[in-house]
């Protein structure tokens, strides 16, 4: 299908100029929001725990925020999901995590006999311990005892410990779970868990759910991790980039390539943050799959450039790269707004993570589009104006055999 007339040679690069301004202010400001504000990170990467919760009724963000302060939360986000289906779908997130750091878990063990030199007036060989084991999602506690344990003395130092520990509600919490091992299983509520609650007890339960519609939380530590593997992948992809372009054609297309990627990374993320848009795994899967498109729609343009070096011989490199693009120029358009077409769908009717990713794509790829015209080959058409002589020395050779030009 011909979207543009065939034969007619758009002169993309009497604008470059113009367009690596503009191209410029973009970065520099994406660079500068990147500092201040920042970003807004989700829970992948700064750690907490985050639930989402349907209400029966409607309720104000700002009753919520008192709700989860009052009930002992740090600096909570009320963040509103965007459902026609459900007006009162909400996101809450907060700094607290369910695991058990070691100074709590220190003292569980105590409280439960394990351990050397404990008090025989409270821990009688009768009642120690042999082994304390704690889930790696904070919610459970193993215990073996040397002989049958009492679960309601096990009940009440386990609810005296604090610091965080609150055993979940139910006449079978403690449970003996081998009598024979003499091994016992501790059932805490979880910091989502304890959210549920605090709503359910201040807000109502005619208006709070029984459970959440999602609870996921996160360590620091892990958030940490999580956050460099995402920054390492994204660099990795780029250098891989660059040296499958240099070998694929010449030195002169790897460099145009990757920083047509890097602009179109950078943009991206500067329009998610002053939109106030949520960065998190997601986005990092988005952002990767934005450079793997931006870079087939560069690399087929690059193919029509080296084609076309034999096919006009004389020619000025910057009106090969014109003739390349105007031939290109129906592909393009088809392919990038078929795909912008689907995933308007997802954009529309789709909603939280996949409304996002969808965006994120949407974004991504006008921009990969754009980046392919004035980001990559201009700057290609620099290096080899620059720092090589095969197409700059023929600058100076006639014009001529050019096929209709069109403003």
């Amino acid at each position: 299908m011909q979207v543009f007339a065939a034969g007619t040679v758009y002169d993309f690069m009497a604008h470059r100029r113009l367009f690596v301004g503009v191209s410029l202010v973009l970065v520099i400001a994406s660079l500068v929001l990147l500092f201040k504000p920042g970003p807004r990170l989700g829970t992948d990467f700064v750690g907490g725990t985050e639930i989402e919760v349907s209400f029966k009724k409607p309720v104000e963000p700002n009753e919520i925020r008192g709700t989860v302060t009052g009930s002992g939360f740090s600096s909570p986000d009320i963040i509103r999901v965007t459902d026609t289906g459900d007006p009162h779908r909400y996101m809450i997130r907060v700094q607290e995590v369910t695991a058990i750091g070691e100074d709590v878990q220190a003292r569980v063990a105590r409280q439960l006999c394990f351990g050397e030199n404990l008090p025989q007036g409270d821990c009688p060989p009768a009642k120690q311990a042999t082994e304390v084991k704690f889930s790696p999602g904070g919610d459970k506690i193993t215990v073996r005892f040397r002989e049958s344990p009492d679960l309601d003395w096990v009940r009440e130092r386990a609810s005296a410990v604090g610091g965080g520990i609150k055993l979940r509600p139910g006449e079978n919490n403690p449970t003996l779970q081998n009598a024979r091992d003499n091994k016992v299983e501790i059932q805490l509520m979880s910091k989502g868990d304890q959210l549920m609650n605090a709503l359910r007890t201040k807000l109502g339960t005619d208006r709070v759910p029984e459970t959440a519609l999602r609870s996921e939380w996160i360590g620091p530590k892990a958030g940490k991790l999580l956050r460099d593997a995402a920054i390492k992948s994204i660099v990795i992809a780029l250098v891989f980039i660059m040296v499958y372009i240099a070998f694929r054609f010449d030195l002169r297309f790897a460099p145009g390539g990757v920083i047509a990627l890097m602009h179109d990374s950078l943009v991206t993320i500067g329009i998610l943050i002053l939109l106030k848009k949520e960065l998190n795994l997601t986005t990092v899967a988005a952002i990767l799959t934005i450079i793997g498109y931006s870079i087939n729609d560069t690399v087929v343009i690059y193919d029509r450039v080296r084609e076309n070096f034999g096919k006009l011989r004389g020619s000025t490199f910057t009106h090969l790269i014109n003739v390349s693009l105007s031939e290109m120029m129906s592909r393009t358009v088809l392919t990038s707004g078929t795909t912008i077409f689907s995933l308007m769908a997802f954009f529309v009717w789709g909603t939280g993570t996949l409304k996002d990713f969808s965006f994120t794509l949407i974004i991504g790829i006008l921009l990969g589009t754009y980046s392919s015209i004035y980001v990559a080959l201009p700057l290609t058409e620099w290096l080899d104006r620059r720092f090589f002589s095969r197409f700059s020395s023929k600058a100076s050779r006639g014009r001529g055999d050019k096929p209709k030009q069109a403003a």
